[in-house]
């Protein structure tokens, strides 16, 4: 998939996407945020929204995950991160179009991605660089 300027809707299609995944994980859900490149205003980037949900826990995550997989997700498990549940999810041509990190609360994974996402978008010409 090819890298393409900022689209400033790119913040709008994150909103819907969170509505309905915020609804398929009402019960473990504590907080859903849009991170990766995205979500970093002037920045090129890969059309995929990347999103990362806080959970209170992975075993509550996991009882929710077909609700995911009916929004049309696939879940992948770990996919090499301890501790981390993967969903990725593809429009009806298969063009991949969401990746949903989900995280149980206090994980370092969550402040880490936070940390990078908040870094660049206070410091744009750093994030230019990026």
């Amino acid at each position: 998939m090819p890298v393409v300027p900022h689209d400033p809707a790119w913040a709008g299609a994150f909103a819907a996407e969170a509505q309905a995944v915020g609804a398929a994980l009402a019960g473990p859900l504590i907080a859903l945020h849009h991170i990766g490149s995205t979500a970093i205003p002037g920045i090129c980037a890969k059309p995929i929204i990347d999103m990362l949900a806080e959970v209170r826990d992975l075993d509550s995550l996991d009882q929710a995950a077909p609700a995911l997989v009916a929004l049309g997700y696939q879940a992948m498990g770990e996919f090499g991160i301890a501790g981390r549940r993967y969903f990725r999810r593809d429009d009806a041509a298969g063009i991949r179009t969401h990746h949903l990190h989900v995280y149980a609360m206090g994980s370092p994974h969550i402040a880490r991605h936070l940390a990078f996402r908040d870094y660049l978008r206070a410091h744009p010409a750093t994030a230019a660089d990026y």
